[in-house]
């Protein structure tokens, strides 16, 4: 099986777009594309395109979405596939596109994944997700995701002891974090602090499910991610060292989420953890930047035990001491993750690596993380249900497998 890295990686920003979807789409791979050297046109040098959305059919009326985007960026005759696995849709994608070069079946994949949200209202777009659920267990009832997080995140509380204060701490950081990164959805830093001491403070902060607060749950975005995937001994044939995709792993849980064993386990993440571990040949201690699926506050300290990364029960404890900002012992979530970041569902797995890919390029100016060499993604499908783990390393075998390079 041949190694895998990361070439290109593009972004735009999120919030509101304001254009059609292949549209926009197609900005952050022309993106990515420049960040590699490829032109678009005869001789791209593009094998495989892969496009990550969840709502392109039900939202925006457009199915065949990788099809459309191949026409739009001339890179016919690639082959095209489009991608949905729900708000893991995007890490589905990158995951596939790394199968496709390691099996030798291409050596070059163009990914991109990407949402337009905001063209429908609050309460829509949260059915539209709401529909992820089990149709009769959950959906046919009125359960919603916030509903879920705010009972999982209750749940939490009572038996690790988590408090709003801690839930405030995580969102703050990463609002923090957002202010460094161009492309985040929101651009400021809320005072939270005073949210468990003073009454005033939930007129600004009300109650979505509680015990979630507004700034406890991410917003409804529009955006759109892109990377260039190549075949590790083309490396030196891009403008860029490639960063390595060192572990990938992926793992399902009961659907009905009132079923599991324990509530307030997510097996699927830590299964999944431990096969892109297993995969990379390191350890939870070996990782130096992460970026977690934080829709909701809580699952960054829940992902961040299940990762292996702080003990369990210890994850807002390791917020309490400052170890996940920047600066700290392990930053979680530099770009301002899905909460301050935002979270197109389908761009999200794919804009977690494009993060990642840059803080081990050196390349995250105001979020930097000094000597970051190992990197970690988590993309959280469902509540919980599919979720894919992916590690990114800077370093590397000395030698690649060969292969009939088309480049």
């Amino acid at each position: 099986m041949r190694q895998v890295g990361i070439v290109g990686v593009g972004h735009t920003k999120f919030g509101k777009a304001g254009v059609p979807l292949v549209e926009m789409l197609s900005y952050a791979a022309v993106e990515a594309m420049d960040d590699a050297g490829i032109k678009t046109g005869k001789g791209h040098g593009i094998d495989q395109v892969f496009a990550a959305t969840m709502g392109g059919g039900m939202i925006n009326r457009q199915h065949g979405v990788a099809s459309a985007l191949v026409d739009t960026l001339n890179l016919r005759p690639a082959m095209a596939e489009s991608v949905e696995n729900g708000p893991a849709s995007g890490a589905s994608a990158v995951k596939l596109a790394y199968m496709a070069i390691a099996s030798g079946m291409c050596d070059t994949a163009l990914v991109v994944g990407g949402e337009l949200m905001r063209v429908v209202s609050g309460w829509e777009a949260t059915d539209f997700v709401a529909t992820m659920l089990h149709p009769e267990a959950e959906y046919n009832y009125g359960l919603t995701l916030p509903a879920l997080a705010g009972m999982f995140t209750r749940l939490y509380m009572e038996k690790y002891g988590v408090t709003e204060k801690d839930l405030a701490m995580v969102a703050v950081k990463n609002h923090e974090h957002a202010m460094h990164n161009p492309v985040a959805h929101i651009q400021l830093v809320p005072d939270l602090y005073s949210i468990t001491e003073d009454e005033d403070a939930i007129i600004i902060n009300p109650h979505v499910a509680e015990p979630l607060h507004v700034y406890d749950v991410c917003p409804v975005s529009d955006g759109a991610a892109a990377l260039v995937l190549c075949a590790m001994e083309a490396g030196d044939r891009f403008p860029k060292k490639p960063v390595r995709i060192a572990g990938i792993g992926q793992a399902t849980d009961t659907h009905a989420v009132a079923e599991r064993a324990v509530s307030t386990d997510l097996l699927a993440v830590r299964l999944a953890a431990e096969k892109a571990y297993a995969m990379a040949g390191i350890s939870p201690r070996e990782i130096d930047v992460a970026e977690l699926h934080d829709a909701f506050v809580i699952l960054e300290i829940a992902e961040s035990e299940e990762a292996g990364l702080f003990p369990r029960g210890e994850g807002h404890l390791a917020v309490r001491r400052g170890d996940t900002k920047v600066g700290g012992k392990l930053p979680i979530n530099t770009s301002g993750g899905l909460k301050a970041k935002g979270h197109p569902l389908g761009a999200t797995g794919v804009s977690q690596i494009v993060e990642l890919t840059r803080q081990l390029r050196g390349e995250a100016g105001g979020r930097q993380v000094a000597g970051a060499k190992n990197a970690m993604a988590v993309n959280f499908g469902g509540f919980g249900n599919n979720v894919i783990a992916t590690i990114l390393t800077t370093g590397g075998p000395e030698k690649y497998a060969s292969g009939n390079l088309r480049i």
